[in-house]
């Protein structure tokens, strides 16, 4: 199966595209988006590796599902396009870096910033239907992400993982912890945030702190 995709994940995962499971549900997914308004745009649901290739990888963050409204997915968890309101996380992300950094809150939230500097924002899965969360989860995507993680844990080293929230610290299991990093805490939503289980993580200073200590380039938040 012909997957469009950055050629450096193209040819790690191409097993996974020639699996009965994912012929399954690229059938599913082409149906969905015939019959129904879907996110994001079929151009843009392999965004985030076709904007973090391999070479160049150096975080992740999980996400779950893919936003359900209009114009706002673009294929990189909890990113927005140029000119969408922030969503609620996306609002607790960025008071948390103002707060770890001492930065300004940044004028868009498009993350593509961050994918091109070596952040891979993966959602668990990687397409939903219009104003139905959930609707295509447990048709194969989760599948296809978990082993998207366990490929970079068995061939990469000194990745940073970002593990926000109960779902996305489920998929601890997949990274091997004694060569890899994870950042773990509560996740953005307010439901979580105003319990006191995000803000103060400083995931975003602890992040960079990791990667000066490798040698390796900061993340620019």
């Amino acid at each position: 199966m012909d997957v469009k995709i950055n050629p450096s994940w193209k040819n790690r995962l191409e097993g996974e595209f020639r699996k009965e499971y994912f012929h399954d549900l690229t059938k599913f997914v082409k149906h969905e988006y015939q019959l129904y308004q879907c996110y994001p745009s079929g151009k843009d649901i392999f965004s985030a590796f076709d904007a973090c290739p391999w070479d160049k990888l150096k975080v992740v963050i999980i996400g779950q599902d893919p936003y359900h409204g209009k114009n706002q997915a673009n294929g990189l968890c909890f990113s927005v396009n140029k000119g969408v309101p922030f969503p609620p996380s996306l609002v607790n992300i960025f008071k948390e870096i103002k707060e770890d950094l001492n930065q300004s809150i940044p004028e868009n939230g498009d993350l593509f910033r961050w994918a091109n500097q070596g952040v891979l924002l993966l959602n668990a899965t990687l397409t939903v239907r219009e104003n139905l969360a959930g609707s295509h989860q447990k048709k194969g995507w989760e599948t296809f992400t978990d082993n998207v993680i366990k490929i970079i844990s068995n061939e990469k080293e000194n990745i940073i993982f970002f593990l926000w929230g109960g779902f996305a610290k489920g998929k601890a299991k997949l990274i091997d912890k004694s060569k890899h990093h994870i950042l773990s805490s509560g996740h953005p939503s307010p439901l979580s945030a105003n319990r006191g289980y995000w803000f103060g993580n400083k995931h975003f200073s602890k992040c960079n702190s990791i990667l000066r200590s490798l040698g390796m380039q900061e993340i620019k938040w």
